[in-house]
């Protein structure tokens, strides 16, 4: 398991570098936010591991620079900063998760699984996808490859949660997928997160699907399914 360590704190990188090897990531560390974004496009690990506070860029521009390079690495943001709007910041840049300094390192290493577990559930979930490039749904675009999604020609900004929902709708479109297959996708072997958080990300994202002529939809007791207006 590749992991893309990106903390600035000498004593602190080298501390998790050890205590992540042992627990059996491949650790590639840098502590300079240009330097980071470049290992990143040049050699994507399975997750990142990212400091707000760096030199060069800071650690907001290196995961916003990365996903509008259609990166889309699993991101845990690991920082002093632990208000919640600086929370806040970072998942709407596109992040993951969020853990603030300080920290239980057995915490650290299951939520790092778990982002990885998240991710390659996804990309199996679209090697099932038809056709022999993309999905179409109306007129959003599914890239098979990158997993992007588009509506016409522009990249759809949706949050890492929003983009795992809609690959999964978008797979079946016209077809009621559970609420409990949402949740696995989205939030898997995420145990202390609520049931009902699915129903959160459907809400956020039926709201940026309205513009688009797609419909995401809710059947009681059958789950959710997306659909092109006529």
């Amino acid at each position: 398991m590749k992991l893309l360590l990106v903390e600035d704190d000498p004593a602190m990188q080298t501390t998790l570098q050890r205590a992540l090897s042992r627990r059996g990531f491949a650790v590639q560390a840098c502590g300079d936010g240009r330097v980071a974004l470049q290992s990143w496009l040049d050699a994507p690990p399975d997750v990142v591991m990212l400091d707000l506070s760096l030199p060069g860029m800071d650690g907001l521009q290196v995961l916003d620079a990365a996903r509008r390079q259609g990166l889309r690495t699993p991101v845990l943001i690991l920082t002093a900063r632990g208000t919640v709007g600086d929370r806040i910041l970072g998942l709407n840049a596109g992040a993951d998760d969020y853990l603030p300094k300080p920290f239980d390192l057995e915490e650290l290493e299951a939520r790092l699984r778990a982002l990885v577990r998240r991710s390659t559930s996804l990309a199996l979930e679209a090697e099932t996808l038809p056709g022999p490039s993309a999905l179409l749904v109306g007129e959003l675009r599914c890239e098979k490859d990158s997993g992007a999604i588009y509506f016409r020609d522009q990249v759809l900004e949706l949050s890492p949660r929003e983009l795992a929902l809609l690959q999964t709708l978008m797979a079946k479109p016209g077809h009621a997928v559970t609420k409990e297959r949402l949740f696995e996708l989205v939030f898997p072997g995420e145990q202390d997160v609520q049931y009902e958080a699915i129903e959160v990300v459907v809400y956020r994202l039926r709201k940026k699907l309205a513009h688009t002529g797609v419909t995401l939809m809710t059947l009681r007791g059958l789950g959710y399914l997306l659909k092109a207006n006529e």
